[in-house]
């Protein structure tokens, strides 16, 4: 269990260029929040296969304004590489692979389960690592994802990082890795964060 609602002691503060700090969003009513400004989240411990478990909700009361990216913004990224967008997307139309539940700058979600604000989403996330042999790569990374209870993406094997630049190649990296919680527009909160490590995925 990384995060039961009740503190950060699983988790850093991240910052620009990727510095660590003490994390600086909120706990309370079991729930963290992201507080803008403060960078994202990242965990202390490193991970390469992974079921991961998340839940998350955007609160009511956006201004009217904050539509499209700039409402409820936020993302799962595996690895420091590999980002699962978070994003209020009940009734908030935006380009399709930055809606809730894509591979971001990848591929969009199968279909669109997300609730509406206030109300609380789930991601089940499979996530099997790529591996390298230098700086060539061997095995690329697969996604599965269960968003709501609904399949919205089977084994998708991913063409490179969703970073935004270079988008589609592939850095290599270490096997295992932390992954992070994305602070970008918008307030999100989560709760309920678990994972476990899988073993035995063949190419």
């Amino acid at each position: 269990v990384l995060f039961d609602g009740k503190d950060l002691s699983h988790w850093n503060g991240s910052g620009r260029g990727g510095a660590v700090s003490e994390p600086k969003w909120k706990v309370e009513n079991g729930y963290v929040e992201m507080v803008r400004g403060t960078g994202g989240l990242v965990t202390k411990e490193k991970f390469g296969d992974i079921q991961l478990h998340v839940e998350w909700v955007t609160p009511t009361g956006a201004p009217p304004d904050s539509v499209g990216q700039q409402r409820g913004n936020s993302g799962i990224v595996l690895m420091g590489h590999y980002e699962i967008q978070v994003l209020s997307s009940y009734d908030n139309p935006t380009y399709p692979d930055g809606a809730a539940g894509s591979l971001y700058g990848l591929y969009p979600p199968m279909v669109n389960p997300c609730r509406p604000e206030g109300e609380w989403n789930s991601y089940d996330i499979f996530f099997e690592a790529p591996s390298f042999d230098g700086a060539n790569l061997v095995k690329p990374a697969y996604v599965t994802l269960v968003f709501n209870g609904v399949m919205v993406h089977h084994r998708v094997a991913l063409l490179g990082t969703t970073s935004v630049e270079p988008i589609a190649k592939y850095q290599p990296h270490p096997p295992e890795e932390p992954f992070s919680l994305q602070a970008h527009a918008g307030p999100v909160r989560y709760r309920n964060i678990w994972v476990r490590r899988l073993m035995g995925y063949d190419a």
